[in-house]
């Protein structure tokens, strides 16, 4: 384990940077591109579309559930093998899934079984890189999170193109080889030990400070509220298309046009939050109100031009907003509490990933377009907006430290000297 007092602001962190890219890459851009697969299980099974959207769903939510679990067992064993174990465990849920003969073999293999793996997986690998940077922070967070819309890019359509030649079972096993590249990407993840780590205390002292403080926990409620709405595009999209007559090449396409502008939006919104003064939250508020904005858009373009337009800034904005969401929290709580801190973010927000799509899908059941669906999935982020609002120095003009101010933390404004060998020097 490598020794600092402070993070490096780069070294091996760039490493951490493009595991994350790959690891962002094979968690949300398949459960972005998933969307291809929505279609196939309707017609498979002959089920509603309220019940088949809860695959994704349960999926999302045992993801963001199961974070507290991944960061418990990162804190004792570091990151490394706990990420290794999540990418065998998403690998084998997809590989079973290609077996399924019922939505309840779906709901196990792809919702439980491959939830649990990305539990085990995106978490660490995105607190270890808030380890390693301080001053890049948003930059590095960006970059790493670019994997999910180049990923989705190019799952959308070639998902599209497997279930044409493969069928979806077949797609499922190949999807599955995918994620077995997961472990490849923990074998990069280098744990670092930071001056502020023996201060802040162990898991259950870190808890216990975390829910009593006032902005972290209204920062999860706006993320709970964001999360509701976030995924629906990703979930529905296809399937409303379809609805207004589109082929289903040409709507899996339309996904691809949102992951063109996605990492566009990601890298400068992490520049962005970097170079401009003032909270990191309030650049996170400006891109929610856009993309609740957008959504809400939705149901009135059916031109394809229109579509196509909205698509794009819903790329850009939903992307832009990822990163700096990563880097608020160290703002809040510290860095030395950021795998417990962004655990029980992940795991609080899940609410929101388990109910949005089947919410979404019930709409759409209940009405017979996905009008009120998208309608919907906007007045959550909007809500989730006006909540940021409401965190410390939200209307500062300097930006805050990523030391919270918290009497447990203020014996950190004090360096502690490391020794000066081994890894200390590295």
């Amino acid at each position: 384990m490598a020794l600092r007092a402070e993070p490096p602001d780069g070294g091996w962190g760039w490493m951490v940077v493009l595991s994350a890219f790959f690891q962002s890459a094979l968690v949300f851009g398949v459960l972005r591109s998933f969307g291809v697969f929505f279609v196939e299980f309707v017609a498979a099974f002959e089920e509603p579309a309220a019940r088949v959207s809860w695959i994704a769903s349960i999926g999302i939510a045992v993801q963001q559930f199961g974070s507290p679990v991944g960061s418990a067992l990162s804190t004792k064993f570091g990151p490394r093998p706990v990420v290794m174990a999540g990418g065998i465990l998403a690998a084998l849920g997809m590989l079973l899934a290609a077996f399924a003969t019922s939505l309840t073999h779906l709901y196990l293999s792809i919702g439980l079984l491959s939830g649990s793996g990305w539990a085990l997986t995106f978490t660490p690998t995105l607190a270890c890189l808030s380890r390693y940077f301080s001053r890049r922070r948003s930059l590095a967070t960006g970059l790493a999170l670019t994997g999910v819309g180049l990923s989705s890019f190019a799952f959308a359509p070639l998902f599209q193109w497997l279930l044409s030649q493969y069928a979806w079972r077949g797609a499922l096993l190949l999807v599955s080889a995918l994620s077995l590249h997961l472990v490849a990407c923990g074998a990069l993840l280098r744990p670092l030990s930071l001056a502020e780590d023996p201060v802040v205390g162990g898991p259950g002292a870190q808890l216990a400070n975390l829910l009593h403080h006032g902005p972290f926990l209204r920062y999860t409620v706006a993320l709970t509220l964001i999360n509701t709405g976030y995924f629906i595009p990703y979930v529905h999209l296809v399937a409303h298309l379809r609805d207004l007559d589109w082929d289903p090449l040409p709507a899996a396409f339309l996904l691809s046009v949102a992951a063109i502008s996605d990492p566009v939006g990601r890298v400068a919104s992490g520049w962005l939050g970097d170079a401009v003064p003032g909270p990191v939250a309030r650049l996170l508020m400006l891109w929610t109100t856009l993309t609740g904005v957008i959504l809400a858009l939705y149901p009135a373009a059916q031109a394809p031009t229109a579509l196509v337009a909205l698509t794009v800034a819903y790329g850009f904005t939903s992307g832009a907003l990822t990163p700096v969401a990563f880097s608020v929290l160290p703002e809040l709580v510290g860095t030395g509490k950021i795998y417990c801190g962004l655990g029980l973010v992940q795991m609080v927000e899940s609410i929101g990933g388990l109910l949005g799509a089947p919410l979404s899908g019930y709409l759409r059941d209940v009405t017979g377009t996905y009008t009120a669906s998208f309608v919907v999935a906007g007045a959550f982020l909007l809500a989730g907006s006006g909540v940021l609002i409401t965190l410390p120095h939200f209307f500062c003009l300097s930006a805050p430290t990523s030391k919270p101010q918290d009497p447990v933390t203020e014996a950190l404004d004090t360096k502690v000297p490391l020794p000066r060998e081994g890894l200390g020097e590295d």
